[in-house]
């Protein structure tokens, strides 16, 4: 009876997050829209799940048969998780996947929508971006303080930048996606009884020491960029480098998360040495040294 309740609750909730696209709640919407059709699937059977879901695409049909299409998107990823969920797969390789088939589904998106739409992504983003910053062009130029007017050309350098960085952008929202869903999902399950993996403990994220390498050709193909002046180089080294940069972060804060716990120091030095990397991203070289040398091995030894 509980688990029959809970999934009527949680088919509610899904309806109320897609209806929620007509409102200016939808540019945070979609990065919960997985959360629903993930718990469901998990905690369900088939045919409940089924029964579920098929309410809500029909009550869409009836709001905006084009509903259907966001619905449709975000349940495909809320599937392949709760199937990984349901088999207990272990908690990255569940974001790995989820990241995986929200990127693929983009592509596939946006090859359909270039091949029988002649949808031009890169125009549509530079249009974009020359109307937000259009006001901000305006008050520039407009102003008596300012020293160096704000040109079309300045502009127009925005929004190849922008351009520059789908790829990256892509990413990061998929996988930014892939974590917020995992974060909630997993207590949800676990209270409802199943035994769902976790993630390591921060103090044990430990990233490849080959990403010191890609790093390395990351910055080599930079300077063939720099000297090209532009194409396939530069597109790679724009995006590779800033994710790169990521995995830094991640590592110096999983060094600090090891310091605190090694150490035994209050827990929440943890948190505000996560804030401070967050904030003085330099702080990455940490991480890079934590990689290339057996930097937590040391603190252990000196320990004893």
């Amino acid at each position: 009876m509980k688990s029959s309740v809970a999934a009527v609750v949680w088919s509610m909730i899904y309806l109320l997050l897609l209806l929620s696209l007509l409102t200016p709640l939808r540019v945070l919407t979609p990065f919960f829209l997985i959360v629903p059709g993930a718990v469901l699937f998990a905690s369900q059977p088939f045919r409940t799940f089924a029964m579920c879901i098929i309410p809500v695409a029909l009550i869409l049909a009836i709001v905006n048969p084009l509903f259907l299409l966001p619905m449709a998107y975000f349940l495909i990823p809320a599937l392949i998780m709760g199937r990984a969920y349901k088999k207990s797969v272990p908690a990255f390789h569940t974001l790995m996947i989820g990241t995986g088939v929200i990127i693929a589904e983009f592509l596939l998106l946006l090859l359909l929508a270039t091949t029988f739409f002649h949808f031009d992504l890169s125009h549509y983003i530079r249009q974009i971006v020359t109307e937000m910053v259009a006001p901000l062009q305006d008050m520039a130029n407009n102003n008596p303080l300012t020293q160096v007017p704000w040109d079309d050309s300045a502009t127009q350098n925005i929004a190849d930048v922008t351009v520059l960085m789908i790829p990256y952008a892509l990413i990061v929202t998929s996988f930014t996606m892939a974590v917020i869903t995992h974060a909630l999902v997993r207590p949800i399950l676990s209270s409802m009884g199943m035994a769902v993996p976790k993630m390591k403990p921060a103090r044990e994220w430990r990233l490849p020491r080959a990403l010191i390498w890609y790093y390395l050709l990351a910055i080599i193909i930079e300077w063939i960029a720099n000297g090209s002046g532009g194409g396939w180089a530069t597109t790679i080294a724009a995006n590779l480098i800033p994710l790169i940069n990521i995995c830094f972060v991640i590592q110096t804060i999983g060094f600090f998360f090891f310091l605190v716990h090694a150490r035994k120091w209050s827990p929440v030095l943890s948190f505000v040495f996560a804030g401070i990397v967050l904030l003085i991203h330099p702080l990455r070289i940490i991480g890079i040294i934590d990689l290339a040398f057996p930097l937590r091995e040391a603190i252990t030894r000196s320990k004893r």
